[in-house]
């Protein structure tokens, strides 16, 4: 495998869930992978080079090749595989060779040439091992989590948990593909930790590169933006996400209940969701409502899907933000809040303690102890100085170290440094 020209068409892969040019967050398995992936793509082509985003067409009312928007060099390509349904990642594996084929047959019918194939998650690295193959091209891997480390974390009745997730198909398939790129990307130190520690690998071809923010969307709040007013109370904690059974809702909701004893004024809420939630995130919102109800919480503002012309305003308007989840492997939400100057409070043993300077700019507390959980959040509201000092220091840092385009600047590198590597 030779490189005799310089990278100028790249293909990324990301081949669960609801992909498209203007995201759709919230319904099923479509999180922040789908913003990572996209504005990753978008960062490469704002520096000169051409990003197709591979992903299964599953629903025949979307277009196939679909650009986008004001991104001319940035492009979203949906492969048909299986029968015309959405399947959920965990199950997803069997259509996975059909999806290789496919998407190979695509790329020869129509006469591209990448430089290059990027799988994002598991399922996406599956395929991108055979995509790149088949074109003798080099093949690259960010697993964005880690399976090990989810079935850690997550406890449970082991068979259950197998049944419902499929670790073991996860995780063979992850050592597969780390052990056959030319050069895997991690969020975070912590993950690379936890790589070495469950999976008992490690490699020279392993780097860390954190997830990106758009700064020049997510930003501190100017004046007249402060006074704009919203649909949501006048001082609110804000916690938003994909509303599933690992992102700690049921551990904010206890600390909630004694931050609410302590100040009256304060109300969370908690937003994300798809717009037609499906029966797992039905029964997230069974779960949360029946802890309100259980406890009597009061103040609590559970609101579903938030459209993005709502979410920056909803971002800079709050006194913080908070990420509950055990073990987020990094926690993009808690970024675009750190750009828009609120201080975050998250869990100290996620990726996001390599970012979070504890009582610098955030707090990081363990989320499974409601008074410690809670005490990080009472001491940001209690002091408004320390609050803003807090947030301006979470901006500083976004704005110096995390922009998209310092990312993309990272993975070129990468590519470049790696490409001969296989």
């Amino acid at each position: 495998m030779q490189q005799n020209k310089p990278i100028q068409r790249i293909a990324m892969l990301s081949t669960h869930g609801y992909f498209d040019p203007v995201p759709q967050l919230g319904q099923t398995d479509t999180g922040g992978q789908v913003v990572y992936v996209l504005e990753l793509a978008k960062a490469m082509a704002s520096k000169g080079y051409k990003v197709d985003i591979y992903t299964r067409w599953f629903d025949q009312s979307r277009r196939q090749i679909d650009p986008v928007p004001d991104q001319p060099d940035v492009r979203v390509i949906r492969i048909p595989a299986g029968e015309w349904e959405f399947i959920p990642k965990e199950y997803i594996y069997d259509v996975l060779p059909e999806l290789s084929q496919n998407m190979i047959s695509f790329i020869r019918e129509q006469g591209l040439d990448y430089d290059l194939f990027h799988g994002h998650y598991v399922d996406a690295g599956i395929v991108t091992l055979d995509v790149a193959r088949a074109f003798d091209k080099p093949a690259y891997f960010t697993p964005h989590s880690l399976g090990a480390w989810k079935k850690d974390q997550m406890g449970g009745d082991p068979e259950e948990m197998e049944k419902k997730f499929n670790f073991k198909k996860r995780i063979d398939e992850e050592m597969r593909i780390f052990k056959s790129v030319n050069a895997l990307t991690l969020t975070s130190q912590v993950q690379h930790e936890k790589l070495k520690e469950l999976y008992d690998y490690d490699a020279d071809h392993i780097e860390i590169i954190p997830p990106g923010v758009n700064i020049h969307t997510y930003h501190m709040p100017t004046e007249e933006e402060k006074r704009q007013a919203t649909d949501l109370p006048d001082k609110y904690i804000f916690c938003l996400s994909r509303i599933d059974t690992n992102k700690g809702h049921d551990l904010l909701l206890h600390a909630f209940d004694l931050v609410r004893k302590e100040i009256d004024d304060i109300h969370l809420v908690i937003g994300g969701g798809s717009p037609n939630p499906k029966a797992r995130e039905k029964s997230v919102f069974d779960k949360m409502k029946q802890i309100i109800s259980d406890k009597d919480i009061d103040r609590v503002h559970i609101i579903g899907y938030v459209p993005d012309e709502k979410l920056v305003q909803y971002y800079q308007q709050a006194e913080m933000f908070v990420l509950p989840s055990l073990f987020e492997p990094f926690g993009m939400t808690s970024q675009e809040a750190m750009a828009c100057g609120k201080p975050v409070v998250a869990s100290k043993f996620g990726g996001i303690r390599n970012t979070i300077t504890h009582e610098k700019n955030g707090m990081l507390v363990n989320p499974e102890d409601p008074q410690e959980f809670a005490e990080g959040i009472l001491k940001i509201l209690r002091d408004e100085k320390y609050r803003d000092q807090l947030g301006q220091e979470a901006n500083r840092l976004i704005v110096q170290e995390y922009s998209w385009e310092a990312m993309a600047d990272r993975f070129i590198n990468l590519y470049q440094n790696y490409y001969n590597n296989s």
